[in-house]
């Protein structure tokens, strides 16, 4: 208990830092910018909220990746949702989206990464982000439904950040997401600015791209362009072939000092992940920091782990979050703290299977 304390400690104390660097980013709009002091204020109380749920002896993150849908209007080289969950329809109504959300917010939960599939195949979720002004809902997309209305009504909700799914310049992102998106991602980049809607850029940093979406002056331009969070996140390899893909050795060390130097020289916010989670232990799944809300209702440790043993499609979330498999990966924690790039849980998935039949106990 007191390794897991520390770890939300830990974690909290980065999400202050996280969203005060929110705000200083914001400054030259100062509507945003206040919506983000504000922030900093609610996530205090949802963390008071946690802390009074782990004192009655319930694990809640702070964070949940909700993928609302498997359905997606690309087909991308190498994506890990379609090679883990292909196209399972969905199971979980708008209804039964809303009152998970607002299950979570009565929890302490205060941060949603809305993920797929592509979720803007569910544009409801707008609607239901608008309810909750004071969770920060990450909306992670390829893009291409962004369509006026949609940007329109993004404009006036501050707590919903679109997150553009992009591979670095156009050979890269035409190469594993198709001909042409990078020039309609170009174009709807232009569009968010002009709504003057907060917006992040998300690449998924592999052998081929890494010099880049590493790169300075590449990343200025998209500063320019008006993104002011950044998201390289490490590729992993759940594809057959797809080996080659993963940095090397040498990419994955020179990440560490990068991304310090790009927090340094550029106003924008970056999150690299394995990297910030090594600073905080290692991985952070199965509620040490986030859990994971599948299309199909299913309660797991992460998006790279598709194991559950509970759905929260009839199940209220704060029972679903007893889960005995969730409390056997934080107690077995040791098993996935080395993160040596990529995904620990996907690379010791024999591990997670094996804790997910554990009948000791």
């Amino acid at each position: 208990m007191a390794i897991q304390m520390s770890a939300t400690s830990h974690l909290n104390r980065g999400l202050r830092i996280f969203f005060s660097e929110f705000v200083r980013v914001s400054l030259r709009h100062p509507g945003q910018a206040l919506f983000f002091a504000r922030t900093l204020i609610w996530q205090g109380q949802a963390a008071r909220r946690r802390a009074r749920e782990a004192r009655a002896g319930l694990t809640v993150p702070p964070i949940t990746i909700f993928s609302i849908t498997n359905r997606c209007n690309l087909r991308c080289k190498g994506c890990y949702a379609q090679a883990i969950r292909g196209d399972a329809p969905d199971a979980l109504s708008s209804e039964r989206m809303r009152s998970i959300v607002s299950e979570a917010d009565e929890l302490g939960i205060s941060f949603f990464v809305i993920a797929g599939g592509e979720p803007l195949t569910r544009p409801e979720i707008v609607d239901i982000a608008r309810d909750f002004p004071h969770i920060v809902f990450l909306l992670v997309t390829n893009g291409l439904l962004l369509t006026p209305d949609l940007i329109a009504r993004l404009s006036v909700l501050r707590n919903v950040v679109p997150v553009l799914s992009i591979e670095g310049n156009q050979s890269e992102t035409d190469e594993r997401r198709g001909r042409g998106v990078h020039e309609r991602l170009q174009d709807k980049m232009q569009e968010l600015k002009r709504a003057g809607i907060f917006f992040s850029l998300s690449f998924t940093v592999t052998r081929t791209n890494f010099d880049t979406v590493t790169d300075p002056d590449f990343l200025q331009r998209a500063v320019d362009a008006g993104c002011r969070l950044f998201l390289h996140l490490e590729y992993t390899p759940i594809r057959a072939g797809t080996d080659e893909w993963v940095i090397t050795d040498e990419q994955r060390e020179a990440m560490k000092g990068l991304v310090g130097d790009l927090r340094a020289r550029l106003p924008a916010v970056f999150i690299a992940v394995p990297w910030d989670e090594e600073e905080q232990g290692g991985c952070l799944a199965s509620g040490r920091g986030f859990i994971h809300i599948s299309a199909s209702g299913d309660l797991e440790p992460c998006p790279f782990a598709p194991y559950s043993d509970t759905n929260v499609l009839n199940v209220p979330l704060k029972q679903a979050l007893r889960s005995r498999f969730l409390s056997l990966m934080r107690e077995n924690h040791d098993l996935f703290a080395e993160t040596e790039g990529g995904c620990a849980l996907w690379r010791n998935r024999g591990a997670v299977e094996a804790l997910l039949h554990d009948k000791t106990g």
